[in-house]
């Protein structure tokens, strides 16, 4: 006997939300999560103000969404025929985050108002995206675990949309902690304190990616 009309569409919402639930969750619980992009959001939004880091939250939020999309094109193939590429990668993350953490250590905190020095940029932030250890677990995972075999163009579509939705309030909120900081805390010592607390989260973040590099 056919079902209705109704029944299937319930059917039909079972079955996206079957498949697509779990990959929004991972997705929220990835991008609210501290990490490394997360914790330079925090130190812009304190350095900085809320407005000036909106270039750098849609810079993290598209960029991931294009790593993800370039993943399931294909790129994730690049690292399993060619691994030492993946190991270089890795090491140069840990350079380049290991910059970062001295320039937010270093930063000079204004001790007027927001806006000393220069945010990240939109293309920076979305670049970054690039040698970002998190980033990468994060886009191979949703690639190689919650992605459909079957009409898998129109799955990595809906993916990277989900990326974007769930990852635009999670850098907000992370930049709106920041920014509400800086409220609290208007003496250049603390300031510098705060600063010096993201750099060092920003080093921890290194560990689980020293920890799998030393395994090569």
């Amino acid at each position: 006997m056919a079902l209705p009309p109704s029944a299937n569409g319930v059917l039909r919402l079972m079955s996206f939300w079957s498949t697509f639930g779990p990959l929004t969750a991972f997705a929220l619980v990835a991008s609210i999560t501290p990490g490394p992009n997360n914790t330079m959001l925090a130190a812009s939004g304190l350095n900085h103000g809320f407005r000036r880091s909106i270039p750098h939250m849609l810079g993290v939020a598209l960029g991931f969404v294009l790593m993800v999309a370039l993943v399931g094109l294909g790129l994730g193939v690049v690292f399993e025929r060619f691994p030492l590429l993946y190991v270089w990668l890795k090491y140069l993350s840990a350079a380049y985050l290991l910059w970062l953490a001295w320039k937010i250590a270093t930063a000079t905190p204004a001790s007027a108002e927001v806006g000393a020095g220069q945010p990240i940029s939109f293309l920076q932030a979305a670049g970054f995206q690039w040698v970002n250890p998190k980033a990468w677990i994060i886009a191979i995972g949703i690639v190689s675990a919650y992605l459909p075999h079957e009409n898998f163009l129109f799955g990595l579509a809906l993916a990277c949309i989900i990326c974007g939705l769930t990852a635009i309030p999670c850098v907000s909120l992370w930049t709106s902690f920041g920014a509400l900081m800086r409220r609290w805390l208007s003496q250049p010592a603390i300031l510098r304190g705060f600063n010096l607390t993201m750099a060092a989260l920003l080093v921890a973040s290194l560990y689980p990616l020293m920890m799998e590099a030393g395994t090569h």
